[in-house]
This record gives C-alpha cells, sequence and structure tokens, in this order.
C-alpha cells in the first residue's frame, strides 16, 4: 500500500503547536513564544493546544490529554499542520489513545523529531501515514533571535506547496552550543556557529529507496510492538540525542547497545542505506569511536553508510518527509529527497 501523504500548506495557513510529551513549554514558555512570533513572521497563522502549558510531572499532561491534542489537532479543520513544541521521554504514552482509523482519514502535515519518532513510526504503521521528521517548536522555531535560516528553508521546502526538497546541501555552518533557558541566556545572544565540513561516506555504494528512521534511542523502544513498520528494502535514518547528562552527548555504550538491538532485530537485513545524523555535543575521539560503532555493527552488509547529515539534534536540520523516495551516491556525493 502506498504510504499517505498529506497536503501541503501555503503561506497563510493554520499551524497547531502541541505538546506530545515534555512539558518544557510550560516551564520556558518564552522559547513557545518566539517560536510563534517566528511562525507567525514567515507568514502562518497559529493555534495553540492546552497541553502546551500543561505540567503533570515530567511530561505535558496525562498521556490521555496529550494523545486528546494529537487526535483534536488532526481532526481540527482550521488546523493545516502540526507543529510539535519538543520531543522527550513520554511520547509512547500517547498510542494506546490515538484514533488512528480517523487520523487516516484526516492526514496532515504532523511535524517534530527526538522522541516524537516514536508517534512518527506509530502512523506509518497504525495510519499508513507520512511523517515529516523536521524541526520542534521550542528548539528550532524558538530560536533566539530569529530560527537557523537552513532550518527555515528546508522546512519550507517539504511543506510548502510548489516546493521540493531535491538534492540536500550541507550547511554551511553548524552549532550544538548549549545556553540555559533557565538563565534566559539563550535570549542574551545567539548561539556560536562553527564551519561544517558536510557528510562523508562510511561505507560507498548507491542506493534509492524509501527512507524511515527517527532518534535512535527513541525508535527501538517499539521493536517487537504493533506500532513497528516495515523497514524492508528502505533506507534507514538514524540520529543520536544528549545523554542523560544534556551538556553531552547519547554515552556511546548505550549507542552500541542500541545499534546492536537494530542488528539482531534483522534491520539491517532489510534496509538498502543508512544515513546517520551529526551527532550531539561528541568531542572529536567521540566522533571516531561512534563512526567504528557504526561500521562494527553494520559488519558484513554492502549498503552505503553516509555520515553526518544536517538531521536532529544539532542544527541547523533539514526535514524529512517519511516515506518518501531519497537517493544515495557515494560516487556522486549526492544525497537527494524526491519530494
Amino acid at each position: 500500500m502506498d504510504i499517505i501523504k498529506p497536503k501541503k500548506i501555503e503561506k497563510g495557513s493554520t499551524i497547531g503547536i502541541i505538546a506530545p510529551s515534555s512539558c518544557l513549554s510550560a516551564i520556558f514558555p518564552h522559547r513557545i513564544h518566539n517560536a510563534i512570533k517566528a511562525l507567525k513572521k514567515i507568514g502562518f497563522g497559529v493555534k495553540e493546544f492546552g497541553t502546551i502549558r500543561k505540567v503533570k510531572d515530567w511530561s505535558a499532561g496525562t498521556p490521555e490529554e496529550r494523545a486528546n491534542d494529537i487526535n483534536s489537532a488532526f481532526f481540527d479543520g482550521s488546523v493545516d499542520l502540526i507543529l510539535t513544541t519538543i520531543g522527550g521521554n513520554t511520547a509512547n504514552q500517547t498510542l494506546e489513545y490515538l484514533n488512528f482509523k480517523k487520523i487516516k482519514k484526516h492526514p496532515k502535515i504532523f511535524c517534530g523529531y527526538s522522541d516524537i519518532s516514536i508517534i512518527h513510526y506509530a502512523l506509518m504503521k497504525k495510519s499508513n501515514l507520512m511523517g515529516f521528521y523536521g524541526p520542534c517548536a521550542m528548539t528550532q522555531f524558538g530560536e533566539f533571535p530569529k530560527p537557523l535560516d537552513y532550518t527555515i528553508d528546508y522546512f519550507l521546502k517539504a511543506v510548502l506547496k510548489g516546493k521540493k526538497i531535491g538534492r540536500v546541501v550541507p550547511s554551511d555552518r553548524w552549532t550544538d552550543e548549549i545556553l540555559d533557558w533557565a538563565k534566559k541566556d539563550d535570549l542574551k545572544r545567539a548561539r556560536k556557529l562553527k564551519n561544517n565540513p558536510g557528510f562523508s561516506w562510511l561505507k560507498n555504494g548507491k542506493a534509492k529507496a524509501q527512507i524511515i528512521g527517527g532518534c535512535l534511542s527513541s525508535i527501538i523502544h517499539l521493536i517487537g510492538t504493533p506500532y513497528w513498520p516495515d523497514h524492508k528494502n528502505k533506507i534507514l535514518f538514524i540520529e543520536i540525542p544528549e545523554g542523560q547528562d544534556f551538556s553531552k552527548g547519547e554515552p556511546l555504550p548505550n549507542v552500541d547497545s542500541y545499534l546492536t538491538e537494530l542488528r539482531i532485530a534483522g534491520i539491517f537485513e532489510k534496509i538498502k542505506g543508512l544515513i546517520v545524523g551529526r551527532p550531539f555535543r561528541y568531542n572529536q575521539n567521540e566522533v571516531e569511536k561512534f563512526k567504528e560503532i557504526i561500521l562494527e555493527n553494520t559488519k558484513g552488509y554492502d549498503f552505503p553508510i553516509c555520515y553526518g547529515v544536517d538531521i536532529g539534534h544539532t542544527d541547523p536540520i533539514i526535514t524529512v518527509p517519511l516515506g518518501a523516495e531519497v537517493e544515495l551516491d557515494s560516487e556522486e556525493d549526492v544525497f537527494r529527497i524526491h519530494f
């Protein structure tokens, strides 16, 4: 069955903002204020849903409340695109309360990253719906003094009528600097950017297939559940989030374990290519070890591996329509999204 591609939007369309996981939008409302201001400046209307102002422990309300906002945003005729506030740890709690059959009849662009991966995977499996792995309200649209141009450019290519993504050109500069939101250091200056060497190839080759993937530590929660989509003949992308210590990236032993889970689950036997997002807060030694871990866990497979793409927890980022056909070609140094 072909994946359902939601309608692209236009300037003047309304973006609904929801919080399916973390409650950080209620704790740091200035980031939502910045995001709404930025979205309106781009030319969109904005509708807020109740969970963005709720706190229950570490989540934006109960699982039922967060799921209700997801359902309501899909069924609300005044909302054209659904944007998540941020990721978190508890998006999986919403799944049993989502009305997948009805969502399938009301397809819309649903955008977010990190543990929003879980909802993307579930929507793909249960509603056959294309999700958009891209910016969140707080983290990208809430950037001071304005969102990064590269992120906005690729977001608009993905979601606006008449635009296409095409060849992905690496950003010139990038950042994983942390400015303390609690102290509002993020309102004092823009984050420092450094030169981007672009993506590289850990294994050469060519591949053309539909793309699937997300935040590595999130998607593995779904292996063996009814929400795990088919990876056969797909190109998989993965990216690495922050660790328990937010100032550092996901510990490499954890990453090694997660990749092993994909391997023993037979995922690497199914896919035609692998894309790896630029890792968050790794020093050069950790970067090299990360590459070794990837190669060790994909040993015996000959699919191309493209490393260091602008996807995930560093900035800027592209927006990836899950289920779109993509193309990898190491000889031509090409990553292209046919959407």
